[in-house]
């Protein structure tokens, strides 16, 4: 995927990033102005206690909506370990409030900070880490995560004449760039599983990367500030990212499907199976041969051409077992294999053609109306995904057959 490609792609996550970030900056800007007394005694403990009560509210939502999702759950828990962490961190400042601030003391306020903010950065991560790997993170992976913070937290209080602080506010730079690997795997199970990648976690994933990229340059950015207003910011941004992140999570489908448990929505109209698809049940296997694999695809083509399933927005691999005794896993390695592409892309190209029959038979339709009748989510998606498979926008391709 070229660079215009993404832009293209997650243009309205791009613009969400550059307006994000103007705020910050302008807001570290504006905060050297706030008198530092009232600072202290007024915004400081509104915006912790707001902090508080959003994670508290935040692990809540998501307890009572996990619906059985571990993604949900795993969220909680780290807004209630964030909750306990920033109750800790009052303590410290309470205990050393009028006290000046020594850098060779480790847990003075300010070194606290940045050992604080790699713990945050570590659990904002952790809906990520499971987002992308289902399973995968679990509480020995987690220490391991926050060993390097101890070592080098350890050394730079035994050390005073060598400042580690810097790699403390870099490390979740670190953490991320390991998690990010793992974002062009969950875009192919996407592709692979839905015929429509909206509202699916697609863009909230890059969205939620590029808040955690943000917080990250704003703690380095800690490290070099020396203004004691600066905590402004860094709060009302978790503030924001917590809040938007956990309505995001809670209200957003979970993109991994289970099979076993799988229901199918009536919305998809059904089909008697084919003699070629009835002819080798024993293809739940794998390894099927590949005359099966021809013969299913065969099935596949002429199913996809006259019920047209793919008008439906909410199309998915697994409606597909309606036709064809697959399991997921197969099924998707036969629309690769058969046909090139994966499925999101196959259901794609039925939709884009059935939009160019429309326009040419019926020019007097408007775009919204093509776009709802061919099963695209909106007409913005629609003009977005016709521009980049035939380099055309919708008006520009219907201007050849005027009505």
């Amino acid at each position: 995927m070229t660079l215009r490609r993404y832009y293209q792609e997650y243009k309205s996550e791009f613009i969400f990033g550059i307006l994000l970030l103007a705020a910050v900056v302008a807001s570290y800007y504006f905060s050297q102005f706030i008198p530092t007394q009232l600072y202290l005694n007024v915004i400081s403990p509104f915006q912790r206690t707001a902090l508080l009560v959003i994670c508290g509210i935040g692990a809540w939502s998501l307890m009572k909506h996990s619906e059985g999702l571990r993604l949900r759950r795993v969220s909680a828990y780290a807004l209630i370990a964030w909750t306990v962490l920033l109750v800790i961190n009052m303590v410290f400042e309470i205990i050393n409030y009028g006290e000046p601030d020594d850098p060779e003391n480790f847990l003075s306020p300010s070194n606290w900070e940045f050992v604080l903010g790699d713990v945050l950065g570590w659990l904002l991560m952790v809906y990520l880490t499971e987002a992308l790997r289902p399973g995968w993170l679990n509480f020995w992976r987690a220490c391991v995560q926050l060993v390097p913070v101890l070592i080098v937290g350890t050394v730079d209080a035994f050390l005073p004449n060598v400042d580690l602080r810097w790699l403390l506010a870099a490390y979740p730079f670190v953490l991320l760039a390991m998690i990010g690997s793992y974002v062009r795997d969950y875009h192919k199970y996407i592709e692979d599983n839905y015929g429509s990648m909206e509202n699916i976690d697609v863009q909230w994933i890059v969205r939620y990367i590029i808040m955690l990229v943000i917080a990250g340059g704003s703690l380095c950015f800690l490290f070099y500030a020396k203004y004691t207003t600066r905590l402004f910011t860094q709060q009302w941004f978790l503030f924001f990212m917590i809040l938007y992140s956990t309505d995001q999570i809670v209200f957003r489908p979970n993109p991994w499907v289970e099979e076993e448990n799988e229901t199918k929505p009536d919305a998809v109209p059904a089909m008697e199976p084919s003699p070629e698809s009835v002819s080798a049940n024993a293809a739940q296997k794998d390894d099927a041969p590949a005359s099966d694999s021809s013969s299913y695809a065969g099935a596949l083509e002429r199913w996809m051409q006259t019920e047209k399933p793919y008008l439906n927005k909410d199309f998915r691999l697994t409606d597909l077992q309606r036709i064809l005794p697959l399991n997921r896993t197969y099924l998707s390695q036969l629309i690769n294999s058969a046909f090139g592409c994966t499925f999101y892309q196959y259901v794609t190209n039925y939709r884009i053609e059935e939009a160019k029959r429309l326009m040419r038979e019926q020019p007097e339709l408007k775009i919204q109306e093509i776009a709802d009748r061919c099963g695209f989510s909106s007409p913005t998606v629609f003009g977005r995904v016709f521009a980049r498979e035939t380099g055309m926008t919708p008006t520009e391709w219907s201007a050849q057959f005027p009505s």
